[in-house]
């Protein structure tokens, strides 16, 4: 039986947990998984998505900002350690402290910040410092001996964990991530030389995981616990993750007509009919995330066969070819991404087509997208 919504996705729980064990299997046992779920788990449902990662054994989440790791303590997850990898302004740091959340601390000045917060609450506070190795976004630049200086100075904010972040894990035609791998172990031999011992070290993410890149005792997971791991450049080893994605979109027909040749579709007759047509019409358009720029250049899989998008996409409905099938009618779906027999659309042929990248895709779903799980 169908959901009962216009537009929804259906996530499989069995599919997240698959892919977390496939991460687990390729890291090896001594290696820690953090799970990524910010930006709602990549559009596949935040809370959900954690109670199935906590199931399989994950002691560690991963959001962007403060709200989002106080959300998921909201529902009920009280449990596992929550890294807050946006850091925390100012106004953030009492709902940091009030939901045990830990936060990546990027600079000196925040981490006197954190220190002052924590002296103000008479408790310790464990902090993650981010090395900016050649991102040149979030993290601090700092050399060891001042970063070591600055660790002196505090007693309350401690350091717990060290990490940074590749800019390029996937792209072999570049030696950037290797230049990163070895600005962070300079930092990492320059702290142990001033006496700072660090308990736990992150640097890689998906696509460091999926092509063997990786320093330290623990990994952040993201897109792969989704089924993605962006296609590599240049002379890359094999691919090590076996994943599958876990998302499956899907809306309703809301109209099936026939037009004739030279009918203009949609808004500024962007299509003309070259011979009479079957159309359907979808109840899903640019406000639930079908890209605009999949007008005249998408597809979707109507009846099991792959088939264009058809003219200019609307807000909340877009039109697609249904020559091919007299099986479908209004009340019907359609998967905008997933598989239907031999036909099949993920998020990264959606993204090359749209000029965008899998991870936009699947973020941009949105929220009035209803979320059903299986």
């Amino acid at each position: 039986m169908l959901p009962p919504f216009r537009s929804y996705v259906l996530v499989s729980r069995q599919q997240i947990a698959r892919n977390y064990r496939n991460v687990r299997s390729v890291v090896g046992p001594d290696v820690e998984v953090m799970c990524v779920v910010k930006a709602d788990a990549y559009g596949h449902g935040a809370l959900e998505v954690a109670r199935v990662l906590l199931a399989e054994g994950a002691g560690w989440l991963a959001v962007s900002s403060v709200d989002e790791g106080v959300q998921l303590r909201c529902g009920g997850l009280h449990q596992p350690r929550i890294l807050v990898m946006g850091g925390f302004l100012p106004y953030e740091g009492e709902a940091l402290m009030e939901y045990s959340l830990t936060p990546a601390i990027h600079s000196l000045a925040q981490m006197r910040d954190l220190e002052h917060l924590a002296a103000g609450a008479a408790r310790p506070i464990p902090f993650h410092l981010k090395i900016d190795s050649g991102m040149n976004r979030l993290g601090t630049r700092a050399a060891a001996q001042q970063i070591g200086e600055a660790l002196a100075e505090a007693r309350h904010a401690r350091l717990e964990g060290l990490m940074t972040h590749f800019a390029s894990a996937a792209d072999y035609s570049t030696t950037q991530t290797d230049d990163q791998i070895a600005r962070f172990n300079a930092v990492r031999t320059g702290l142990r030389q001033v006496g700072v011992e660090v308990k736990i070290v992150h640097a890689a993410s998906t696509n460091a995981i999926g092509y063997g890149r990786s320093e330290g005792n623990m990994v952040r997971a993201g897109h792969a616990l989704y089924g993605y791991v962006s296609p590599a450049r240049g002379d890359a080893p094999r691919q090590l993750l076996e994943i599958q994605p876990a998302l499956t979109w899907q809306a309703k027909l809301l109209a099936v007509k026939d037009i004739p040749e030279g009918a203009l579709v949609g808004y500024g007759g962007s299509f003309r009919a070259p011979r009479p047509m079957r159309i359907g019409v979808l109840g899903a358009g640019y406000a639930d995330g079908v890209f605009h720029r999949l007008s005249n250049r998408g597809k979707v899989i109507a009846d099991g066969k792959l088939t264009p998008i058809l003219g200019t996409i609307s807000m909340d409905l877009t039109t697609i070819d249904l020559s091919h099938t007299a099986a479908l009618a209004p009340g019907d779906a359609v998967t905008l991404l997933g598989v239907e027999g031999e036909a099949r659309l993920d998020a990264q042929q959606i993204a090359r087509v749209a000029g965008t990248i899998s991870y936009n895709i699947l973020c941009c779903i949105s929220a009035r997208v209803r979320r059903v799980y299986v």
